[in-house]
């Protein structure tokens, strides 16, 4: 049963890459979207950050390097390992990549929710 459901799965994501549907096509489409305007966030995010912390006193981010690793994780987990920023405009920024992290995994979660309930239907009207 496990190697089944693995296998499904296996076919739907490979389905998913080759747009092998209307279905599969709209999922790609959606997913390289949020991962091409996440990149771009981050990107940009990296430089604010690093030219808005870079001269603070307390700061952790003072290379272009720290400022990337700081944005990242931002993005990724809604945490890091460094210091939270110490200017306003540091703050604004942290806030708006929390929202933007949220927002890109609610999206994900709708797209594949999406996804799953319109291939259910098309596997009904196979049968």
């Amino acid at each position: 049963m496990l190697a089944g459901v693995i296998g499904s799965a296996t076919r739907e994501v490979y389905d998913v890459m080759r747009a092998a549907s209307a279905t599969h096509r709209r999922l790609r489409d959606h997913v390289v979207a949020i991962a091409f305007a996440t990149v771009g966030v981050d990107v940009i995010c990296t430089l604010l950050a690093f030219l808005l912390e870079r001269n603070a006193p307390q700061s952790d981010v003072k290379t272009i390097g720290s400022a990337a690793f700081w944005a990242s994780t931002q993005l990724l987990t809604v945490s890091s390992q460094l210091k939270n920023p110490i200017t306003a405009g540091g703050r604004v920024l942290d806030i708006f990549m929390e929202i933007w992290a949220i927002t890109v995994i609610a999206t994900l979660a709708g797209a594949l929710g999406s996804f799953m309930q319109k291939r259910g239907q098309e596997r009904e009207q196979e049968r």
